[in-house]
């Protein structure tokens, strides 16, 4: 990783003057460059993060929570990297302490790769032989988490989710239109540490709740919070998330050959059911719909929390593109 530009006293400036309902408009300007679970990613608009990524997680209610999470966060990146031999995109992570609002922020700093060089971006460019030759290098990639996982089953495991946007293509340039050879893929997203050790969850779910409506938490703990925690051990599972992910990226038209690729990969390890089209695109539909219905009640919540005078620590975008 190349030397942070980015030190504690900017964030702390850039945090101050953060408009989390239009961050463009924020002191110091800020893009989103894409949201997760629990992080968003910023592009700021000054000299010293020209070239970074900025993930940002404002749900830390003290010091030694913020803590626990970053040093997870380091053990799920250090395992990934040496141990299991993923090319992971390496953090910086870095803490301020919200004491007005009572709780602490933690950024993670990565490197900003070429725009182009992201798997869904690429996969706008590349012939339908070529996505499928990039699938089957997230596979094998992700194939390594998971033989990891089967032979430290119950001792050590960790989580994985493969989505094509979570990929960088090593090497691409913005005007390629055929995948490199030899094809090096780098995992960007670390951000959600799953890990398990002697079959106990080491990240706290409650992280992943912090963002929802107090209204919904009971219904959320109940019905999605187990399926969110457990998914992304499961290959199959994974795969399926994989693929499914397609239509969000706008590449319906790839769904069935992305689906005979996946086949093609687990019928040579002849330890998973096949997938469907019908499969996936339930899936999709489902999947889509949760997190539509997910960010409505976000919404409402934030305006509940405005109106009552209260602090929305939140970045939530104008709609789900699921």
């Amino acid at each position: 990783m190349k030397k942070c530009t980015i030190g504690q006293a900017f964030l702390a400036r850039f945090e101050a003057g953060l408009n989390p309902r239009h961050p463009e408009r924020s002191a110091i300007p800020a893009r989103v460059l894409g949201y997760g679970e629990i992080s968003t990613v910023f592009e700021i608009a000054a000299a010293e993060a020209q070239g970074w990524a900025c993930k940002r997680m404002p749900m830390f209610r003290d010091e030694a929570e913020a803590e626990r999470y970053e040093a997870l966060y380091r053990d799920y990146v250090r395992t990934l990297g040496d141990t299991i031999g993923l090319r992971v995109a390496p953090g910086e992570v870095l803490r301020l302490a919200d004491r007005s609002h009572g709780r602490v922020v933690l950024y993670i700093i990565q490197e900003r790769f070429p725009a182009a060089a992201i798997g869904h971006r690429a996969i706008q460019r590349l012939a339908p032989a070529q996505v499928m030759r990039l699938v089957q290098a997230v596979l094998r990639e992700a194939g390594r988490v998971f033989d990891f996982n089967q032979t430290h089953q119950g001792m050590l495991e960790l989580g994985l989710d493969a989505q094509i946007s979570n990929w960088v293509i090593a090497g691409w340039t913005d005007d390629a239109v055929v995948l490199p050879d030899p094809l090096e893929l780098i995992y960007l997203d670390t951000s959600t540490p799953l890990l398990r050790r002697n079959g106990q969850e080491q990240l706290n779910p409650e992280l992943v709740l912090r963002s929802a409506p107090s209204f919904t938490l009971w219904f959320i703990r109940r019905a999605f919070l187990p399926e969110v925690m457990t998914r992304y051990y499961d290959f199959r599972r994974v795969a399926l998330d994989l693929v499914a992910n397609f239509y969000k990226e706008g590449r319906p038209d790839l769904v069935p050959d992305l689906v005979a690729t996946v086949n093609d990969f687990f019928r040579a390890a002849a330890a998973y059911r096949p997938l469907t089209v019908q499969e996936v695109r339930d899936y999709y539909r489902f999947d889509a719909l949760i997190w539509r219905v997910f960010l409505a009640l976000r919404k409402l919540d934030r305006g509940l929390q405005t109106a009552a005078g209260r602090s929305y620590p939140y970045i939530l975008p104008e709609r789900i593109r699921r």
